[in-house]
């Protein structure tokens, strides 16, 4: 009897552990963090949208034969509103993004234009076009700031000129001018509404190379005998919806 008392006893005591063993807290291993992943900038777009112009022109009339200046210096304005679409390519290193672009604006700008003296009419400028490039870099990861530059060309319609109010007397030719601009913008993605959605805003001055051209008599549209001097000058501000094809997985970066 005692040694079955000894087995007994034995047998509770080993059960005892192994249940106390089993029902000891389990650890468990934890998975590594990953780095966070973000907006993947790299990629080819395509951008609609619109905005606001403003256009100064310096100008006067000189004689074409000696050079001569007939009239001072004088600045007209032009105000108006543009439709734009755009097309490019960015490639994303880091928080740094580079890319290239082109864009086509269809454009209503125009204002009262004097360069005969005791004459008016109205100058418009209906299109606009650029490639350029530009460079920026991922404030957060849904936000880029940039700047832009390239190269610009734009066209103005011809001018008719009424003399003191009345009938037309004089035109001035349309003309296409090429030059230069520079800008600056932020673009932010939109993914939370639209997976490639991305919204920009930039601002833009561009200027364009100097129009030397003929006045013309309005009825046989011979030339008058003074040739104009045009400088203009562009302030533009424009906001676009910009939808994004990227290539590749993507990009992680450190903020």
């Amino acid at each position: 009897m005692k040694n079955v008392l000894l087995a007994l006893t034995a047998v509770a005591a080993m059960t005892g552990s192994a249940f106390a063993a089993d029902m000891a807290p389990r650890t468990y291993a934890k998975a590594p963090v990953a780095a966070p992943v973000v907006t993947n900038w790299t990629g080819c777009y395509l951008g609609a949208g619109g905005g606001a112009a403003m256009t100064n022109n310096d100008n006067n009339l000189y004689d074409p034969v000696t050079g001569l200046a007939f009239t001072g210096n004088q600045t007209n304005g032009a105000r108006g509103w543009f439709g734009t679409v755009q097309a490019g390519c960015d490639y994303q290193f880091g928080n740094w993004v580079v890319g290239a672009f082109g864009d086509y604006d269809f454009m209503d700008v125009r204002g009262d234009v004097s360069l005969f003296p005791g004459t008016s009419g109205q100058q418009k400028q209906d299109w606009q076009w650029a490639v350029g490039g530009r460079v920026g870099y991922l404030i957060v990861p849904q936000l880029l700031t940039y700047v832009s530059g390239g190269y610009t060309q734009a066209h103005w319609q011809s001018t008719t000129l009424n003399a003191f109010g009345f009938g037309p007397v004089l035109t001035s030719p349309g003309f296409t001018k090429s030059g230069w601009f520079i800008g600056t913008g932020d673009e932010y993605a939109l993914t939370t509404f639209l997976p490639g959605l991305f919204w920009k805003t930039e601002y833009r001055y561009s200027e364009f190379d100097r129009q030397n051209g003929p006045i013309n008599d309005f009825a046989t549209g011979l030339p008058f005998g003074a040739n104009s001097t045009q400088k203009l000058r562009e302030h533009s501000v424009r906001s676009e919806l910009v939808y994004r094809f990227n290539w590749g997985g993507a990009v992680v970066a450190k903020y």
